[in-house]
């Protein structure tokens, strides 16, 4: 099953959410625009007694809501985790090189983190373990073993895709047109 993504009226993703929730939202009128090839799936409800039509809802893959945002994106910083790390970093290690399947690799703290580094996106990087081994509780530098990228924060476009869902192609390509030119998503 496939979630759609809400947006606020601006166009900015605010979360990922299930078709029911989002027929809540037609169902309260406070959907203002949506977007998608086609709905993501039709909803049906009960029989009008006057009209004799039966209720429904298509439901898009992308609606924006009327409102404010939910979130103050100034202060929104996307929360890590593994997997999300290994599909920035296109599940490549930074000291080598080459890339590998996700059970082959680990997040690795640039600053070590019994030296006080943290488990954030400037900290982290993707690494297979011989590599992660070799530089073992130094700095790169101290290990004489360069970054080959450096790290960065994901902007909320790059979150939303970073997540993994099962989305439709044409969300993908809406999240993707809107990702900055650098993003190493494209």
């Amino acid at each position: 099953m496939h979630s759609v993504l809400q947006l606020d009226i601006q166009g900015t993703p605010q979360a990922w959410i299930g078709l029911e929730e989002a027929a809540l939202h037609y169902a309260a009128g406070s959907v203002v625009w949506e977007d998608g090839a086609g709905p993501l799936a039709t909803l049906r409800g009960g029989w009008n007694a006057v009209t004799g039509r039966q209720s429904r809802i298509d439901v898009a893959p992308i609606v924006a809501l009327r409102g404010h945002a939910r979130l103050n994106l100034f202060d929104v910083v996307p929360g890590v985790t593994k997997a999300k790390l290994l599909r920035r970093d296109r599940h490549t290690c930074a000291y080598c090189g080459e890339v590998f399947a996700e059970r082959e690799l680990q997040a690795e703290h640039i600053v070590p983190d019994s030296c006080g580094g943290a488990y954030s996106w400037m900290n982290l990087v993707t690494a297979c373990a011989a590599c992660n081994a070799r530089k073992a509780n130094r700095t790169p530098e101290e290990a004489g073993m360069p970054l080959l990228y450096l790290p960065y924060v994901p902007t909320r476009f790059e979150s939303f895709l970073l997540e993994g869902r099962r989305i439709r192609a044409d969300v993908h390509e809406w999240l993707a047109a809107r990702l900055p030119k650098h993003s190493r998503l494209h």
